[in-house]
């Protein structure tokens, strides 16, 4: 793998554009979360007895927001665009899937094609995994929790269509 040499200057904007990246798609999701839109339409489905309190999805959804931010920094920092552009494309790519997560299931209300599509952004996650290991193996390894909690809340997901 080529390695690229940045300014540290470089490499501190770099990593405040990836981690807010991150979390602009975040804020993208809470617009239409429960919390800051209407939560009556969420809080009436049915869900199964092991469903998260809602408190544990700010904490955690924050940590692996972070966390995706620092790896594609990594990926960045140490291949930049020039010699890992696949990594941090399908990284992109696998952004506008987990942006696209909340307005199906809370903007749209479509719990079935938000099923549909979190299958979709897992595969996603898995690929941008994959990838960031062949570049860095911390970034790899930041990535796996997110896997973790998408294959989580893809079971979640499914769950929450089929009870209603």
């Amino acid at each position: 793998m080529e390695r690229i040499t940045r300014k540290a200057s470089v490499q501190v904007a770099g990593l405040i554009a990836w981690v807010g990246l991150c979390y602009f798609v975040a804020w993208t999701g809470a617009q239409v979360s429960p919390g800051i839109a209407p939560a009556d339409w969420y809080q009436s489905l049915n869900k199964p007895d092991w469903n998260p309190p809602a408190w544990l999805f700010g904490p955690v959804w924050s940590t692996l927001y972070t966390m995706m931010g620092i790896a594609a920094w990594l990926v960045w920092r140490r291949s930049g665009f020039r010699y890992a552009g696949s990594a941090l494309y399908v990284f992109l790519g696998h952004l506008v899937l987990n942006g696209l997560w909340s307005q199906l299931f809370f903007g749209m209300q479509e719990v079935g094609w938000a099923f549909a599509e979190i299958i979709l952004l897992l595969i996603s996650i898995i690929a941008t995994t994959w990838f960031f290991f062949r570049h860095n193996k911390a970034a790899g390894w930041l990535m796996v929790p997110y896997i973790l909690w998408v294959g989580f809340a893809t079971v979640l997901n499914g769950t929450i269509w089929v009870m209603n």
